[in-house]
């Protein structure tokens, strides 16, 4: 894997680099154009040189006169300081500035004497034995006519040519390490010049990628990069813009999914949860702080439920039902599913919408219950009385008046039942319209001048089973009631109370105060209530024992009348029972 680098590190060493090899190459070709130059140069001096003793060497040919051309030679080799050699056609050296002619070797094969034998001028450089160093040689031909007489060479060491050559290319060398170096310095400033809008770009995404899109990105003077850095803070400043509608739009929809009292839960294809609100965890009693992600399966157990989902995820359909959750009290949830679709119109999911309905299936059961109830209580007596009204009207009346009279007395209590059950569904009617207006109608008033006008009305039913009754109550206690309303609801309590309660037992009625609440109680020594009839018990028409309660002569609104009293005073009611023993009903009203 490439390692990463900083920019400049990748800018500065290809500047480094262009440098370098331009500076190697410029120096090299230049010190190889100097080198030819000054061997050209040289070649030409001694051209010159060797041309310009053509004349005295070719007078001393013509009869040969070698000791006076060994003299020209050592004498015009001194004062131009320069080698000369005059050579024979047949290759014998005749004279030489530097060497005694007659040691020295055949000089036929040396190449520019070749080439001057043949009537051009011969160039040679090579490394010459007799003077052990490096030489330059130029030959002309000395000719008479068309021929050739003898061979003139001029000849230097270019020993001094490189020593020079070396001193410049030192030169050179130092000026081009110092330019290198400026270079460098030059370069280095340019990449960072290149590169610092860069990293202050990197540092600005740093930012944005932080979260910071307030940060602004200074703007460089290089037209690309201007437009670069200016299409960032523009990128910043709109993402900004739609970040925070974004984010004010899912506070929106999760203050909207909070505060619905409907439980909505949202999950994915694959039945994992994608979102959900307090409602539904409260209604499904799940404890999970992060269920985003989680599968429905494992995060909530109700089989219902998870039919549900599985159903409308695979038929892409709606459905709805009512499902049951088991917790502290059975609750019962009404839960609408439908596919979840996205933009492009791609299932990718399902929403639950849950309603506790608990309340409203209970008053259906209630109210299915109360028309069963109060059907039966009118149609008990209606076919009672029209099986003896009949009976009377096929003849009893005239033919057995002790049996007619008999017959009517059991019509004439039927109808008072039936006016009584009546007369309490109008009370009870009439109760709930009070509703509105009873603040007007609420008084302060000693609470024991009430209870014992209600145990004067109930005294004497109470004498018959021999039956006391027990009154504990502070007289100074007062309470903002109406009176007529709470003393039906104490009449209606001691009424109970009295049928219920064994011969020769006791009732009592005990008030007082707790906390910010007063309360009357009735105690009676009766049978007791079974603790499965208790949350029903105030419903109207619902008796914990039917027949015994019929027997005695209720109605079955009793309770009923006494809940909505106590609600309309913001008060409520209680019921405390042991079976066996006895129970005890309260009413619960506010201090004032």
């Amino acid at each position: 894997m490439t390692k990463n680098r900083k920019l400049i590190w990748r800018i500065y060493p290809s500047f480094l680099l262009i440098i370098v090899v331009s500076l190697i190459s410029v120096t090299g070709y230049t010190s190889n154009s100097i080198r030819k130059f000054f061997l050209n140069q040289s070649e030409k001096d001694l051209k010159t040189q060797a041309f310009l003793i053509e004349d005295k060497v070719s007078a001393l040919l013509s009869p040969l006169d070698p000791k006076a051309i060994k003299e020209l030679c050592n004498s015009l080799g001194k004062a131009v300081v320069t080698r000369i050699t005059v050579i024979l056609p047949d290759g014998k050296v005749v004279g030489d500035s530097d060497e005694n002619p007659d040691f020295m070797d055949n000089h036929k094969n040396r190449p520019e004497i070749s080439e001057a034998l043949k009537g051009g001028v011969g160039s040679s450089i090579r490394y010459s034995g007799t003077l052990s160093q490096n030489m330059m040689y130029v030959a002309i031909p000395v000719k008479s006519g068309d021929n050739i007489d003898a061979v003139i060479r001029t000849s230097v060491p270019i020993t001094s040519i490189e020593d020079e050559l070396n001193a410049i290319l030192k030169e050179r060398l130092f000026w081009g390490i110092l330019t290198a170096l400026l270079a460098s310095i030059l370069a280095l400033i340019l990449s960072r010049r290149i590169t610092r809008p860069v990293e202050e770009m990197r540092i600005g995404a740093e930012h944005y990628a932080r979260g910071d899109l307030n940060y602004y990105l200074p703007i460089p003077d290089t037209l690309e990069l201007a437009s670069l850095a200016e299409s960032m803070n523009d990128m910043a400043s709109q993402l900004e813009n739609r970040i925070k509608t974004i984010v004010n739009q899912r506070n929106e929809y999760e203050a909207v999914l909070s505060s619905m009292i409907e439980g909505v839960i949202a999950v994915d294809t694959q039945e994992r949860i994608l979102s959900i609100n307090q409602a539904a965890m409260e209604m499904l009693a799940i404890d999970s702080v992060n269920l985003k992600h989680q599968s429905i399966q494992e995060m909530i157990r109700n089989s219902e439920l998870q039919k549900q989902v599985a159903v409308t995820l695979s038929k892409k359909a709606p459905l709805e039902q009512d499902i049951t959750v088991h917790h502290d009290s059975d609750r019962v949830l009404n839960l609408k599913s439908l596919p979840l679709f996205n933009a492009d119109n791609l299932n990718i999911g399902a929403l639950l919408v849950l309603n506790d309905v608990t309340r409203l299936r209970l008053l259906e059961d209630i109210r299915k219950d109360f028309v069963a109830n109060v059907s039966h209580e009118l149609k008990t007596p209606l076919t009672t009385i029209k099986g003896f009204v009949e009976t009377l009207i096929n003849g009893s009346l005239t033919e057995n008046p002790d049996e007619s009279l008999r017959f009517m007395k059991i019509i004439s209590r039927h109808v008072d039942r039936l006016n009584a059950i009546i007369e309490d569904l109008l009370s009870l009617a009439r109760i709930e319209k009070l509703d509105e207006k009873i603040e007007t109608r609420l008084e302060q008033k000693e609470i024991r001048n009430v209870i014992e006008t209600a145990i004067q009305l109930l005294q004497s039913k109470a004498d018959e089973k021999n039956i006391s009754l027990e009154l504990d109550c502070d007289a100074e206690l007062k309470v903002k009631i109406d009176r007529t309303l709470l003393e039906q609801a104490i009449v209606n309590l001691l009424d109970n109370a009295v049928k219920y309660s064994n011969e020769s037992s006791q009732v009592r009625i005990e008030v007082g105060t707790d906390h910010a609440e007063m309360f009357i109680s009735i105690h009676d020594q009766g049978p007791g209530i079974h603790k499965k009839h208790l949350p029903r018990l105030f419903e109207r028409f619902y008796r914990a024992d039917k027949a015994r309660s019929r027997e005695l002569g209720g109605t079955g609104l009793g309770l009923a009348i006494v809940k909505h009293i106590a609600q309309l005073h913001s008060g409520r009611v209680s019921v405390h029972t042991v079976q066996g023993k006895g129970s005890t009903f309260s009413i619960h009203l506010p201090n004032a």
